[in-house]
């Protein structure tokens, strides 16, 4: 369970090994931030042993600084959804803010939060599991995943990726 980076000659390198258990990766438009979310619900006590999970371990937002070279440091925790159910995907608009899929049982939707992780917007859906943002004319686009739907909703940021 960690962050890997791969370089373009194809070699592979473990940058991020404490962040519970990983479930998504986003950077930033300036490309000096790595958000990690861990949702780490105990499932893998169940498949390693077999028994229910007995501990819930990190679900939250993490930003990791990135030097030049890609390599990960100074890790922060800007949302701790502990103990609920934590974040699913994400996804980084051009202008910094993270929206992310939250499975909190008592506030399903799409999260939108500052670069510091205050919170700027809410979406509520059902149980939602991934987000991303359309491309070109559809940039203001967001897809959403939740249950057995794909659903779509324009909002007022346009999404970010990253440039070959």
């Amino acid at each position: 369970m960690a962050v890997y980076r791969i370089d373009p000659d194809c070699s592979v390198h473990q940058i991020v090994t404490d962040a519970g258990k990983p479930n998504g990766v986003a950077i930033s438009p300036e490309e000096r931030t790595l958000y990690v979310v861990s949702n780490d619900n105990g499932q893998l006590d169940l498949i390693r042993n077999g028994a229910s999970p007995s501990t819930i371990g990190v679900m939250a937002l993490l930003a990791y600084d990135l030097d030049e070279r890609g390599n990960a440091s100074n890790r922060r925790v800007l949302v701790d959804y502990a103990p609920e159910d934590g974040p699913d995907g994400l996804v980084v608009d051009t202008e910094g803010n993270i929206w992310i899929a939250v499975r909190n049982k008592k506030r399903p939707g799409i999260y939108a939060y500052t670069p510091k992780g205050e919170e700027k917007a809410y979406i509520p859906t059902t149980i939602p599991t991934n987000v991303h943002f359309g491309r070109g004319e559809d940039a203001n686009l967001l897809y959403i995943t939740a249950d057995n739907s794909l659903y779509r909703i324009r909002v007022g940021k346009k999404g970010h990726h990253l440039q070959k």
